[in-house]
């Protein structure tokens, strides 16, 4: 009976070794790898497995959840002799389990070192200005290759990022005093436009005055022209009257025209600037005899005004 008992807690502890290495439990993120007799078969999802006991065995257990990867800092020497230090990051995540298990050894140092390498080759092609302004373009340029080169590997490269760029001292401040001389030039370009810009206003300002000045000049002599051509058609037609009143043998019209330029040219000596005494040899007689001439011309108009009057009804002055 002891013998019986025995054998039945064998055969027991048998059956449950049996079903604990034929039941296999996945979590959530991972993939199995199952190995027949050293050869892959098949990947066991997330959740509860069965597999054949002492015949099939997990190879890998695969993380397929998406993983970063720190890129070391490295020298790296661009197309102008620049030297600077890079590192990053890389995020890839495992598509097939079966590919990234058996078609690379170590995964992760594969995709490190192709990274590395790459950062090298890329940056290496570009000058230092353009290795610091176009940061994207690098990282879509890594991103291109890697993922190109690991898709046989069953993995997908979803980012490349570049974190730091550190140029050396002495290069950071040759940049810093290029970037001040740009700026110093820059400003100076820009004052000089200014008082450009401020000169071309003023002479066009300039300009504007001197055409309205002379728009001003030739309205006045406009006017001036035409206050004298008025002035000259009085004058004619003055001198016209007084013509016909001499040709008529009216004497009191030349005395009236000679006393009138008379005392016209004496109030034009009286009035110039630069005479502040005026002493003239003036013949009492004969400014008399010219007024007395127009004194003589304004009783012959009154005389002929009375002369030309209504007389009365009956036509005749009754003598008294």
């Amino acid at each position: 009976m002891l013998g019986f008992d025995i054998f039945v807690l064998v055969v027991v502890a048998l059956i449950v070794l049996t079903i604990i290495a034929g039941v296999k439990t996945v979590p959530q993120g991972y993939n199995y790898t199952i190995e027949r007799f050293g050869r892959y078969t098949r990947a066991l999802s997330p959740g509860l497995g069965i597999i054949v006991p002492f015949i099939d065995r997990v190879g890998s257990k695969m993380n397929m959840m998406e993983q970063v990867l720190n890129v070391p800092s490295q020298a790296v020497i661009t197309r102008d002799n620049a030297m600077v230090q890079v590192d990053g990051v890389t995020f890839f995540q495992v598509m097939d389990a079966a590919q990234a298990s058996y078609e690379v050894n170590n995964l992760e140092n594969a995709i490190l070192n192709l990274t590395l390498t790459n950062i090298r080759t890329v940056m290496g092609s570009m000058v230092l200005d353009e290795l610091l302004s176009k940061r994207d373009d690098i990282n879509q340029r890594l991103l291109s290759v890697v993922d190109e080169a690991t898709r046989a590997w069953g993995v997908k490269v979803t980012r490349i990022e570049i974190k730091d760029i550190n140029p050396p001292n002495d290069l950071v401040d040759a940049m810093a005093r290029q970037m001040k001389a740009e700026r110093d030039k820059r400003a100076e370009i820009l004052l000089a436009e200014g008082e450009r810009q401020s000169e071309i206003l003023k002479a066009e300002g300039d300009k504007q005055a001197q055409i309205l000045a002379a728009e001003g000049r030739r309205e006045a002599a406009f006017r001036d022209a035409e206050a004298r051509e008025r002035e000259a058609e009085a004058e004619a037609k003055a001198t016209e009257m007084v013509s016909t009143a001499i040709a008529a043998g009216n004497v009191q019209a030349i005395n009236y025209f000679v006393a009138n330029n008379y005392v016209d040219a004496l109030k034009d000596l009286a009035k110039a600037p630069n005479q502040k005494v005026l002493m003239l040899p003036v013949e009492a007689s004969s400014v008399i005899g010219s007024i007395a001439g127009l004194a003589e011309i304004s009783r012959e108009a009154f005389k002929d005004g009375s002369d030309s009057a209504p007389r009365g009804r009956g036509g005749s002055v009754p003598n008294t």
